[in-house]
């Protein structure tokens, strides 16, 4: 009976596109056939712990270190329990002077927490990834940050906008309130940041400033609406990133977020993900002869649901 009641909870959540069974994929970019699943959940929460690294200017080492020891600490998941009083994703404890509870359950807020202490450490970047981890965490299995490092760098690669087109999601729906163009403008700007959102002259707070465009969803109607997000080098804490790089963090960072924000497609660089497709491809719709084949890499652009 037990074994059933499993096996049901399984079903429920794949069909329901729920966070209980691995929904995404990364995969390597370097063709050696490296890959690694995990499901929306952690999928929201490594673009998030990402996110934050990348608005600090910090580089792709420190992202994989921050997501190897969330993947250790908590599996990606933010969870309200751990041992004594720790907590979220990387089981900071408020009685260790992480923060408020409430604080450390902000897992933009905690990834934040993270990065501070991590660029303490003289020379983070060149230290073994577990030893670095470990100067931060104080943990008492100093060596468990290790066997995550594979997982994480695939992880970094692709959320970081340095591998191209091997992050995907099935983008089933999450059970939770439907989201649109205002939903997708707010998620950016707290982990990114609300220079994200500059290039396009956008509105943080309220209405956008101008009438979202009509474009086809997933299915092929006309019922999304689509946020536009110029793409150019970083300037400022993030000089140095090429465009390129940029327009593919913001697509996968779109994917990995589908689920909870009902996102149905993401464009960029003459590639195409679309929601429900179950390969979960990054697919070149020019090739079918299909709408929105636009081949620029001059803008990211997120189609959402409703």
């Amino acid at each position: 009976m037990a074994l059933l009641a499993v096996a049901g909870y399984v079903v429920v959540q794949y069909i329901t596109g729920g966070s209980g069974g691995p929904g995404c994929k990364v995969v390597s970019g370097k063709g050696d056939g490296a890959s690694y699943e995990f499901t929306p959940e952690q999928a929201v929460n490594a673009a998030t712990i990402t996110a934050v690294g990348t608005a600090r200017g910090l580089p792709e080492r420190a992202v994989t270190i921050a997501l190897a020891t969330a993947l250790q600490e908590s599996a990606l998941r933010n969870i309200r329990h751990g041992d004594r009083d720790s907590l979220g994703l990387f089981q900071q404890r408020p009685s260790q002077g992480w923060g408020t509870p409430k604080e450390i359950m902000d897992p933009t807020y905690s990834a934040g927490e993270f990065y501070e202490h991590l660029v303490k450490v003289p020379g983070y970047t060149r230290l073994p990834l577990t030893v670095a981890a470990q100067r931060v965490q104080r943990s008492g299995f100093p060596q468990a940050y290790a066997k995550h490092e594979p997982d994480a760098a695939l992880l970094a690669a692709a959320l970081t906008g340095q591998s191209a087109a091997t992050l995907t999601c099935e983008g089933r729906p999450a059970a939770t309130r439907a989201s649109g163009p205002d939903g997708v403008r707010a998620a950016l700007v707290r982990d990114f940041g609300r220079d994200v959102l500059e290039p396009a002259g956008a509105e943080v707070s309220g209405a956008p400033t101008a009438a979202p465009t009509p474009s086809p969803s997933a299915a092929g109607g006309t019922g999304g609406r689509t946020v536009t997000l110029p793409v150019t080098a970083d300037t400022g804490a993030t000089a140095g990133r090429s465009a390129d790089r940029r327009g593919w963090q913001l697509a996968h960072w779109a994917v990995a977020n589908a689920s909870e924000l009902h996102i149905a497609r993401v464009t960029y660089a003459g590639r195409e993900w679309v929601a429900g497709n179950t390969a979960s491809q990054w697919r070149d719709p020019a090739a079918k002869g299909t709408a929105g084949s636009e081949r620029n890499a001059d803008a990211v652009r997120i189609v959402t649901m409703g």
